[in-house]
């Protein structure tokens, strides 16, 4: 990925405001013109600088208001296909790949705990699963957030055209 310069941060934080800025509108509140927005708004989509539009959707709204996080572990040569497996759980959100106790940090929604058992019960019924331990959010102190390091940026960068 590409490094952002003060021009491509000042537009990602005017989007971050208002999501559904027009590349006009963008301009207009910027003070650059309209094809440096399409030209750099192009740049960062091809540079994978913005995130899919699904993460934007809560899945509260689809019926899914709790959270969980399952540690798993695992058997390392079967990791491929454990995944694969996993990844077809469709309450599964994403999972990353770790080091420390446990192979897998597993993020899931459900609709409620019974929802999560059957859930974990799925995934430790995958052959190579060894074990998991699961932990309910109880809630979201800091929401998912890019502002604070476009802020960061924005101070590091100077502005260019």
């Amino acid at each position: 990925m590409n490094t952002v310069d003060g021009t491509d941060t000042q537009i990602m934080r005017a989007l971050s405001a208002e999501p559904r800025s027009t590349f006009v509108a963008l301009a207009h509140r910027l003070g650059i013109s309209r094809n440096t927005v399409q030209a750099r708004m192009t740049r960062l989509e091809h540079s994978g600088a913005f995130l899919p539009f699904e993460r934007c959707i809560n899945p509260a709204a689809l019926g899914y208001p709790l959270t969980a996080f399952i540690e798993v572990n695992l058997q390392q040569r079967q990791i491929a296909a454990i995944i694969e497996q996993i990844a077809g759980i469709p309450q599964v959100l994403e999972a990353h790949g770790m080091s420390g106790q446990a192979d897998l940090l597993v993020r899931v929604v459900c609709s409620d705990a019974e929802d999560l058992f059957r859930i974990d019960a799925t995934i430790l019924a995958i052959d190579g699963v060894e074990r998991t331990a699961t932990s309910l959010s109880m809630s979201e102190l800091i929401p998912y957030r890019v502002l604070p390091l476009l802020e960061q940026a924005r101070g590091g960068a100077a502005d260019a055209d």
